[in-house]
């Protein structure tokens, strides 16, 4: 799968699906400090699910209706970060068909698809 990794996002989750073989871009490495807006402009241009913490991006594609590939919102608080890149390849291996396009948040034991 082709991700975009905002620069809010814990390069951990980078780290990770780039090691299971998938393409994962990082904001800070194209274009560092970019408002939200350009970021939804990249991943729709190169085809990216976007990955992010940042809570900007619900309201940019639902209010505004900005309609990138797919985005995971990840929604962990500090005492639960060692399980994120485990719930992250949960998700992933639920298949592009279940995640492209959609709006997903990854909280600790619970993910939301809508």
């Amino acid at each position: 799968m082709r991700f975009l990794a905002d620069e809010s996002c814990d390069f951990a989750v980078v780290r990770v699906l780039r090691g299971a073989g998938h393409d994962v871009a990082a904001v800070r490495d194209l274009s560092r400090g970019a408002a939200d807006d350009v970021v939804i402009e990249i991943a729709v241009r190169e085809n990216r699910i976007l990955l992010t913490e940042d809570k900007d991006f619900g309201q940019l594609v639902h209010a505004q209706a900005a309609n990138p590939p797919g985005v995971i919102f990840i929604r962990f608080p500090g005492n639960a970060r060692q399980a994120l890149t485990e719930a992250i390849m949960q998700l992933v291996a639920m298949g592009e068909e279940k995640i492209k396009g959609k709006f997903i948040v990854v909280q600790p034991g619970r993910i939301r698809v809508s």
